[in-house]
């Protein structure tokens, strides 16, 4: 215990990577949409967070928050590494004034969670290759958009809601047993979250 604030001092003048503020950003999209955040104090936090450039800039960003917080290590000389870790089996993507897009032959984990703020996220699963018999997709849209593309016979169950937007997403009428299930939540301000269902190619 004696090293703790010593550690916490060194981890506050780490240099934040583009990963870190990205976290950082899907936990103040969690914090509005649980009510900790108005809308304003988000847009004012997120101006912040892009400016940051240390990890003690962005812990502040949310210390006075509850989260479900993954705490990022700080660096050790190694790469960096955009796959989550061992055992977490979770994605992240990002979309600000931009795109992010995932489609083809990609590896779906557990969970997956996006931002689209001002910019927009396509998520095919049409052809993706699924680590888990079901998928947690957790999509924030802030005057933005993400499209889904659905797999025929994967069930879609969702639980997203909108809010001066829309939030819909299915799959097709037939959803097949041995298929994965897709869980998805999340919510839209000003933006919206569809999914549409599609045949897998043969």
């Amino acid at each position: 215990m004696e090293n703790a604030p010593e550690h916490r001092d060194r981890r506050s003048q780490v240099r934040a990577t583009d990963n870190n503020r990205e976290q950082a950003a899907t936990m103040l999209g969690e914090a509005m949409a649980t009510g900790q955040l108005s809308h304003e104090e988000y847009s004012q936090r997120l101006d912040t967070l892009y400016a940051a450039k240390t990890l003690g800039e962005l812990d502040l960003l949310t210390a006075d928050l509850q989260l479900d917080r993954q705490v990022v290590p700080a660096p050790t000389g190694a790469p960096v590494s955009y796959a989550a870790p061992s055992g977490e089996q979770e994605d992240r993507m990002f979309a600000v004034f931009g795109g992010a897009v995932r489609k083809g032959a990609w590896r779906v984990r557990s969970r997956l969670r996006g931002l689209a703020m001002f910019g927009g996220i396509e998520l095919d699963f049409s052809e993706a290759v699924f680590e888990s018999r079901q998928i947690e997709v957790h999509m924030i849209a802030v005057f933005g958009g993400v499209e889904i593309t659905v797999p025929e016979g994967v069930e879609v169950r969702s639980k997203g809601s909108g809010i001066f937007g829309g939030f819909d997403v299915r799959g097709g009428d037939t959803p097949d047993p041995s298929a994965p299930v897709l869980v998805v939540k999340g919510f839209a301000v000003f933006g919206g979250v569809g999914g549409r269902p599609r045949k897998r190619k043969r």
